[in-house]
């Protein structure tokens, strides 16, 4: 008899592992989504973790992995048959304001590269030189190129991801589930039962476990993207981190998506704020003047899920061992949601992963009342 799986949710990680999972012939998996507010399917994002400075080293070491394993999801996706994935090692471009906070990065990436070679060839750049890398850049800052880093479009990713995932057999449903225990859920007034379920809800996971008596360590996050629209050949330009708050993604045919916004306190709110887009338009601009000539073509907004000390967690739950969850991702999403929605497919499986992930355990976020 096939092993049933349910899948709540259907961002980066839910359909990520709904695409693993399907592969096996020993399991039927059926995923349900509401399709409201996916931070997956609005995010656009730099596969790039090695220029960070942040203390939390747990973080890092999974956001690296994470981005290493692109290579390996773009394989196993054209395996499959899928073309066109939205994933492309175009390098990243980091910029700082002097030569010493140049110097700083360069040292963090060099050291890193020892442990991860994925990050390839580190090239500061200054003048000129940064004009040579991407065009539209003002030659007044001093950069940092890492011919490892790339670019996703997430809605893209997991709509081929899904696309997969159906052609190898698994099941859709669209709607509201409700976690009854640790094998049933309800959909429609329906009862749905599986030998796991996974949790892969983001920022609602707390909707989903409260009800059964669980304190969840999750917030939403809102973020807001723009798209602009240009006759510019930007199919080979690298992507841009600009120090500050937006990230500049150049697509193939002229494309180009700045962003996002990280708002605390706006709840599941969706609505567009122009004053926010156009405030990151202008800063954008402010690396690349010639951006200010190009209308906003496309808004983009999603919710992020985040935990009180920004870590994100994932695995099965101690008192629920056939429920596995995983949230509080953030902005690292596109990076790291892959690799955790691999990992889980494979544990579901019996296959090894090959990386301790105890750090990143539930049980630091979610409480038994």
């Amino acid at each position: 008899m096939k092993k049933q799986i349910i899948i709540i949710g259907g961002g980066i990680v839910g359909s990520t592992a709904a695409f693993y999972l399907s592969q096996n012939e020993h399991v039927n998996v059926t995923l349900i989504d509401s399709g409201l507010g996916t931070a997956t399917r609005a995010a656009a994002g730099i596969i790039c973790p090695w220029m960070a400075q942040k203390k939390n080293q747990d973080w890092y070491r999974l956001t690296s992995e994470g981005a290493v394993f692109y290579r390996q999801l773009v394989t196993d996706l054209e395996k499959a048959g899928a073309q066109d994935i939205p994933f492309k090692q175009t390098g990243t471009i980091g910029l700082k304001s002097r030569p010493d906070l140049l110097e700083k990065i360069q040292k963090i990436a060099e050291k890193r590269r020892e442990d991860t070679p994925t990050i390839g060839t580190i090239t500061p750049l200054t003048g000129t030189e940064i004009v040579d890398y991407l065009p539209p850049l003002k030659p007044d800052f001093y950069g940092i190129h890492l011919e490892g880093g790339g670019r996703i479009d997430g809605g893209r990713l997991i709509d081929i991801l899904q696309e997969r995932f159906l052609e190898n057999g698994g099941a859709r449903l669209q709607g509201q589930a409700r976690l009854l225990d640790q094998h049933t859920i309800e959909l429609d007034g329906q009862n749905l039962t599986a030998d796991h379920i996974i949790l892969a809800t983001g920022a609602w996971l707390p909707h989903i476990l409260e009800p059964l008596g669980y304190q969840v360590d999750v917030r939403p996050q809102k973020g807001q993207l723009l798209e602009l629209d240009t006759e510019l050949d930007t199919t080979d330009w690298p992507v841009c981190m600009p120090y500050g708050q937006i990230d500049i993604l150049p697509f193939e045919h002229g494309k180009i998506i700045i962003g996002a916004t990280h708002e605390d306190n706006m709840g599941y709110d969706l609505s567009l704020d122009p004053d926010k887009i156009q405030a990151m338009q202008d800063k954008a601009t402010e690396f690349m003047p010639s951006l200010a000539q190009y209308p906003v073509a496309r808004t983009r907004i999603g919710t992020r899920a985040y935990t009180s000390n920004y870590a994100p967690f994932y695995g099965n739950m101690a008192d629920l061992q056939n429920v596995w969850v995983a949230s509080g991702l953030g902005s690292s999403g596109l990076t790291n949601g892959p690799f955790i929605g691999w990992q889980i497919a494979q544990e579901i499986l019996g296959q090894p992963t090959d990386f301790d992930r105890s750090a990143y355990s539930p049980d630091n976020y979610i409480t038994k009342l």
